[in-house]
């Protein structure tokens, strides 16, 4: 069944590394400044982008199982791979998505706007889910190997985070001017560099990876314990949510996204407006890199080593708790000099970091759970299950932040905000990961079930059918 010819190496972790850097060079770019966008250029009050985000992200959340059972359903292309010729689908739209919302549209009408965001956020949340929900789901068929899997993960988190430490910081450069007021081409420019090289970077994941395990259909239920049903070769969307519905690591992970959405949010989203109406100094946020870049090395080179010592669960656990105490700290003093602040937050957010390097790894153990368990590989679509999840914690997270923006009094398109909304920005800023980590450690501290022992099991069985 295994492609033999192919073995696991460093141009799958490579090719992996770089489908991330395409999704994010899009997804983390639109998530953090469409609100900047919307609020400074376009005059968009926060109150509807809010109600813009829950819809969308909804709406996400259910075409997700939707989109992500294709692959399950329906092969495409000649490759006989079963994950790319969907994102060679999708990359496309989600490029052209990126160019649309950031058009400097503010001559447009007040319905017009608002009608032309809309349409395109939804295409751009529509055609993310086409290429990340066969990448994300991909890994299960590059490799079956758990410390492959580690490494994967770890290549995933890297990619994402590449784009925090050398595209994010460059933002502000580019669409803040030296009086301190937005500079719209500037939001565009970086819009046309995200789309290309999104696609580029597609296309050297597409060329570097191997599904090695993408031919391996039929069931193997003679090797799980669940003799009921011997039919499962035939693929069943309901007999695949009803094993999701008992599948504990899942569910962990399915809450913990919840919390992970929040602190993104807090992070990405909720820094631009911290140091524009709090420090009123937004360029403070291009240097992030200087800090960010050692924390990442370091983190690249310890986490999969201790994980492997104190297991993934417990290593999480404590850098949600580190990251927790950090942001209470910055909320119980609150700190005069931005650069001090920049330091001290991304630190703190090191924890998120550990969270982000380990989390796919365990998607795909909780994603094997369900075929040991079931002897249904479903992975495309259990994938989706997940994502579905976290698209809802996506749109809690997003709509929520987003209201409680305009709840602390901030209002679009005027030149200077009221007094106190920058100290209600910083209190939001500085709160909301400490409910994200209290979320992540209950979720995957307490619900999230699989240890060693019992990853060896399941691996053990699921290997007999290679």
């Amino acid at each position: 069944m295994r492609n033999e010819m192919k073995k696991f190496g460093i141009k799958d972790q490579v090719g992996y590394l770089f489908g991330d850097l395409g999704g994010s060079m899009i997804n983390l770019y639109i998530s953090a400044y469409i609100l900047t966008f919307c609020t400074y250029v376009l005059g968009i009050s926060p109150g509807w982008m809010a109600g813009l985000f829950l819809f969308a992200k909804i709406w996400d959340a259910v075409n997700d199982p939707i989109i992500g059972s294709f692959p399950d359903r329906f092969r495409i292309g000649r490759t006989g791979d079963k994950f790319k010729p969907y994102i060679k689908i999708a990359m496309l739209p989600l490029a052209v998505s990126c160019l649309m919302i950031f058009a400097d549209i503010s001559t447009f009408s007040y319905l017009m706007k608002h009608a032309w965001i809309a349409v395109w956020y939804i295409i751009y949340g529509m055609s993310y889910t086409g290429t990340s929900m066969p990448y994300g789901a991909m890994a299960s068929v590059i490799t079956h190997d758990p410390v492959e899997r580690t490494k994967l993960s770890r290549a995933r988190s890297i990619g994402g985070t590449a784009m925090g430490l050398f595209f994010m910081p460059l933002v502000p450069m580019f669409i803040w001017k030296e009086d301190q007021s937005v500079n719209p081409g500037g939001f565009f420019i970086l819009a046309v560099a995200a789309a290309v090289l999104s696609i580029c970077f597609y296309l050297i994941m597409l060329k570097c990876t191997t599904e090695r395990y993408s031919q391996v259909e039929k069931s193997i239920q003679e090797n799980v314990n669940e003799p009921q049903n011997t039919d499962k070769t035939e693929y069943k969307f309901l007999d695949v949510i009803k094993g999701a519905a008992h599948n504990r690591p899942l569910i962990g992970l399915m809450i913990a996204s919840l919390g992970a959405a929040l602190a993104s949010n807090a992070t990405i989203t909720l820094s631009t407006y911290v140091f524009k109406e709090y420090y009123n100094a937004p360029k403070v946020m291009s240097v992030s890199s200087i800090i960010n870049i050692p924390i990442m090395l370091l983190c690249f080179a310890l986490v999969p080593k201790i994980a492997e010592i104190i297991g993934k669960r417990k290593l999480i656990v404590i850098g949600c708790i580190y990251n927790a105490v950090v942001s209470f700290l910055l909320f119980l003093f609150p700190i005069a000099n931005p650069y001090v602040y920049l330091v001290l937050s991304t630190l703190g957010n090191a924890g998120q970091t550990v969270y982000m390097m380990l989390t796919w790894a365990m998607v795909t153990e909780a994603i094997d759970w369900q075929v040991f368990k079931t002897g249904m590989k479903c992975d495309g679509t259990v994938y989706a299950i997940y994502t579905f999840s976290k698209k809802v914690g996506d749109s809690i997270g997003a709509s929520g932040i987003t209201a409680f923006l305009a709840a602390v009094g901030f209002v679009s398109g005027v030149s200077a905000q009221a007094a106190g909304v920058g100290d209600g920005i910083r209190t939001l800023a500085t709160l909301t990961p400490v409910a994200a980590c209290i979320i992540e450690i209950i979720s995957v501290g307490l619900i999230y079930n699989l240890n060693k022992a019992k990853t060896e099991e399941m691996y053990a069985v699921l290997n007999k059918d290679i």
